[in-house]
């Protein structure tokens, strides 16, 4: 597998930074992948997501900490199809200071966010526990280059 090339990791952010929504696949406790659609921002290739405190991704997550997600474009037909996927470790974030970086990030995203803040410059939110996730491989999908076509790369160094 590649290391992700400065050329391919431009397209990544490109895509992160367009997209709003991924489907955010964590492990049950009994095996089983659970898939869920979440609202993301992003720093580089760092995610950001906000769950609710009692969750079953939470719960999930804190059983084990692997992840996986996907991200689509918006596409008019099949031969405009762009989008990613991942798998990499998702952490709780924690410490007023990280808190307040991936609360930054998702209100820049989603001015309407906060309208979830119980409190002027409460955080973390009532309810809301925040994700780091960071990749640690990326599968570009791009149809304009064939139907099916990916290129999967590792990610090596800083996110």
């Amino acid at each position: 597998m590649e290391t992700l090339t400065a050329k391919a990791r431009e397209r990544v952010l490109d895509i992160l930074n367009r997209g709003r929504d991924m489907t955010l696949a964590t492990v049950r406790p009994d095996g089983y992948p659970q898939a869920t659609t979440i609202s993301y921002a992003n720093d580089g290739l760092v995610i950001y997501a906000g769950i609710g405190l009692g969750s079953q991704k939470a719960h999930n997550i804190q059983h084990n900490n692997k992840v996986s997600a996907t991200i689509d474009l918006d596409y008019p037909d099949w031969h405009h199809i762009l989008g990613l996927s991942l798998a990499g470790t998702a952490e709780f974030v924690r410490g007023d200071q990280q808190i307040a970086h991936a609360s930054q990030a998702l209100l820049h995203k989603f001015p309407q966010a906060a309208e979830f803040m119980t409190a002027e410059g409460t955080l973390p939110w009532q309810g809301m526990l925040l994700l780091r996730i960071v990749p640690s491989v990326v599968s570009l999908l791009d149809y304009s280059k064939g139907f099916g076509h990916t290129e999967l790369y590792a990610v090596r160094g800083p996110a």
